[in-house]
Parts: structure tokens; sequence; C-alpha cells
């Protein structure tokens, strides 16, 4: 048993929520609407996860940095860690982006319409 990869993980984590609360991207500014956005991502992919390892296809292998604690059969409890990484960091990458864009059409000068000059008339 090792708590090496699971403690990677939840550093992770606060550290994304350290960044997060200093740009107020998500959790610190809608608590509630974060919350429930990656636990819906989460509850989707462990569902995916689900189906992968009854299809064979996902499974846990040699894993000597695992807790051996499981969710499901072939499902370590660090996948769950890792999904909400994977979601909140994805969350956090589209706020900052989005934001991004925003502020640089806000501060676009307005040079008449797109795809051409303007251009007096004369009365």
């Amino acid at each position: 048993m090792s708590l090496t990869y699971l403690a990677a993980l939840a550093i992770s984590i606060g550290g994304l929520a350290v960044l997060d609360r200093r740009l107020r991207l998500a959790l610190f500014v809608q608590p509630a609407r974060t919350m429930v956005t990656v636990a819906g991502a989460v509850v989707v992919f462990l569902a995916w996860d689900a189906l992968g390892v009854g299809r064979g296809i996902f499974f846990i292998g040699d894993a000597p940095y695992l807790t051996g604690v499981r969710l499901a059969p072939q499902i370590p409890v660090e996948e769950l860690l890792f999904l909400v990484l994977l979601t909140y960091q994805t969350l956090l990458l589209w706020r900052w982006f989005s934001r991004s864009r925003d502020a640089r059409t806000r501060s676009a000068p307005d040079d008449g319409p797109p795809g051409g000059t303007s251009r007096a008339v004369d009365a």
C-alpha cells in the first residue's frame, strides 16, 4: 500500500484550488455551480470507466503506487481523485480562456464595420 499517487493527486487538486481562488475562476465565485459541474462530469467518467472495466478494456494491472482501496473491481479510489483533477482543471482552463477572450473583445477598438472601411457620406 502506497499513498504516493493519492497524495500527488490531492496536492495537485489543492494547487488548482489555490489558483482558482487567486484568479476567481470557478469554485470561489460560484461554488454550487462548480461542484455540480465537476460532480456531474465525474459521474459520467466513472460510468465510462465501469463500462470499460466490464468490457475488459480497463484494468489495474501492476500498480505499486496505489493504496489498494477500490471503489469497484478494477477501479481504484485514486481514479475518483484523478477524475476530479481532470474535470476541475478543464473547467478552470475553460473559464480562464473565456475570460481572456472576453477581455480582448472588450478592449478592442471599434474601427467600423467588419470587412471594410467606413466612409462618411456627403449629404
